[in-house]
């Protein structure tokens, strides 16, 4: 071999084995204390992204020259996927305020349920949240839920923004490259000192997917719960993720058994943006797939670094 073709396969090695590095410290986060947004300065955009067919199954089996990647309309090259099914971490968030009186227990059998149909190695932790925050269950692929959960009553205010970035700091620390927080609320934020905004960039800042499921009473005053479920919504829609509306019975544990289910078998992509300014500007994304009828599910953007 040619001392030049060597020198070639070195660099080609070098660069993969620094791909390699880069998504093993993917998420590790610069966050001095809760108060602040959590980052990742880097200069590698990681996309989860769910697809689905007509009736909403996910698809698999797509190859990476099928997709393309469109930052703020200019198309980026992407430069990591994977598409094999792949263990992921979730916080599980339970709404106790008191405006969930009559609810908690559906939202307990809700987390049982997502429990449920975890596999072997996927993690999740339960936290409770009304006007504080209260770990319920720490990270664990059991199956079993903390006796904890059943002592759960509805009290106090409602801290569903900080509960959303308290859930998006403590993924940031997970390895697992799949992340999901999943709301069991009424979505009716009294009292967080954080904005819906900030909780959001959190989550997003921390690769993280929201799915939210109203358990908003038919009872709450028709405006109410109109603005109830657009916050739940906002989080869902703006994350990649799925709003679930008012569940119950069977509907409910279909749809855990779908966030499951899709959870595994999202496609991961990662990419370096062209556009590498450090302003703090919202850039917006938009993953295209050369497959027609397809949804696709990913985050909507992101906020760059600031100097």
């Amino acid at each position: 071999m040619s001392k030049g073709k060597f020198d070639i396969k070195v660099l080609v090695l070098i660069s993969h084995f620094s791909i390699l590095i880069f998504f093993c410290f993917l998420s590790i986060v610069v966050a001095q204390n809760d108060d602040e947004i959590i980052n990742v300065d880097s200069s590698v955009i990681v996309l989860n992204a769910t697809i689905t067919d007509v009736n909403g199954k996910p698809i698999t089996g797509l190859k990476q020259t099928q997709f393309k990647v469109f930052e703020d309309g200019q198309e980026q090259k992407v430069d990591f996927f994977e598409a094999e099914k792949t263990p992921f971490a979730a916080v599980i968030l339970i709404d106790t305020s008191g405006s969930m009186e009559g609810s908690v227990s559906m939202a307990r059998s809700a987390a049982i349920n997502f429990l449920d149909g975890l596999r072997a190695d996927d993690m999740t932790a339960i936290y409770n949240f009304d006007s504080r925050i209260a770990l319920v269950q720490d990270f664990s692929n059991s199956r079993d839920v903390s006796e904890k959960v059943f002592d759960l009553k509805a009290a106090g205010m409602t801290i569903l923004n900080d509960a959303i970035y308290k859930a998006a700091l403590e993924l940031s620390k997970r390895s697992e490259k799949r992340k999901a927080i999943i709301v069991l609320s009424d979505g009716a934020d009294t009292k967080s000192g954080r904005s819906a905004d900030k909780a959001l960039k959190a989550a997003i800042a921390a690769n993280s997917t929201i799915y939210t499921i109203d358990m908003s009473s038919i009872n709450m005053g028709g405006k109410d719960r109109f603005q109830s479920q657009a916050a739940l919504k906002n989080f869902a829609e703006k994350s990649g993720g799925i709003f679930v509306p008012a569940p119950g019975g069977v509907a409910m544990r279909e749809a855990f058994k779908n966030i499951v289910e899709e959870l595994g078998v999202q496609y991961t992509l990662g990419y370096q943006p062209t556009n590498v300014k450090k302003d703090g500007k919202w850039r917006a994304i938009e993953i295209r797939v050369a497959k027609p009828n397809l949804t696709i599910r990913t985050r909507k953007g992101y906020h760059a670094a600031k100097k």
